[in-house]
């Protein structure tokens, strides 16, 4: 066999072999490849079923959280009323700003001695003038309006009607005039709300201009809202804003305001 011959052939037995080779190579890579894509898939197909779990879970904290704090908004907003109407409350009892206090203060240390002596008689004196109706007062404006809201205080609103009229028919021009009115219809507040407004109203087209017309105008829009009558409310909390927009109330005013969504 000559030499150019032979080489062909072993060229042809080591390209067969290489052929062979590199075709059981493709296969075993191939199954390799299919393997690991199967894998990848079911890997691919856990972490999409656990991202699915995790996103419903984390779907019904956000709902719970959501409700939670709706409820928690509704308590507070709730909470927030109550107080600020208690707080309206005890305003109105004490019916005094800072300033009104300091002066009320002045008077009482100037007269210290005579009020402890003749205010424990005063609520007494008043109802034994109411009953004769000609004699005249013991007490001075001041002195019975001191021991009639002393009375409403302690709850007894009879006795300190009776006080608040009295001075009302002793002293008609009294500066304790609106304070009276004023107080007689927080003594009804709560019992008859229709009296109580009508001696607000009266604070306020007779005493536009005292301490006491936009409390008994705020209080107007609180008995309002009592009756569920939405729109009386808000024309009295805006007419507190305008007409008495410095007065602590109209701050107050301005809250309900926003609450029933002017």
């Amino acid at each position: 066999m000559s030499w150019p011959r032979r080489t062909l052939l072993i060229g042809a037995g080591l390209a067969g072999l290489t052929a062979c080779a590199t075709s059981g190579d493709v296969r075993r890579v191939q199954n390799e490849v299919a393997l690991l894509r199967a894998e990848s898939a079911r890997q691919d197909s856990v972490r999409a079923l656990r991202l699915g779990e995790v996103i419903r879970l984390q779907q019904r904290i956000m709902d719970s959280l959501g409700l939670a704090v709706r409820s928690l908004r509704g308590d507070t907003q709730q909470d927030l009323y109550n107080i600020e109407q208690q707080l309206v409350q005890l305003q109105e009892l004490t019916g005094q700003s800072q300033q009104r206090l300091s002066e009320l203060r002045t008077q009482l240390e100037a007269r210290g001695a005579e009020i402890s002596a003749t205010g424990a008689a005063a609520p007494a004196a008043a109802s034994d003038t109411a009953r004769s109706g000609n004699a005249q007062p013991t007490a001075t404006a001041d002195q019975m309006y001191e021991a009639s809201v002393a009375q409403l205080r302690r709850g007894s609103t009879a006795t300190a009607r009776i006080g608040f009229r009295q001075l009302l028919q002793a002293y008609p021009t009294s500066e304790r005039a609106p304070d009276a009115i004023y107080f007689l219809g927080q003594s009804f507040a709560a019992e008859s709300p229709d009296s109580a407004a009508a001696y607000y109203k009266r604070v306020i087209q007779q005493y536009p201009q005292s301490g006491r017309a936009s409390a008994a105008l705020y209080n107007l829009g609180l008995l309002a809202e009592r009756r569920k009558d939405t729109a009386g409310a808000k024309d009295a909390y805006q007419r507190v804003v305008q007409q008495y927009p410095r007065s602590g109330e109209a701050a107050l005013a301005r809250d309900r305001l926003k609450a029933l969504g002017r």
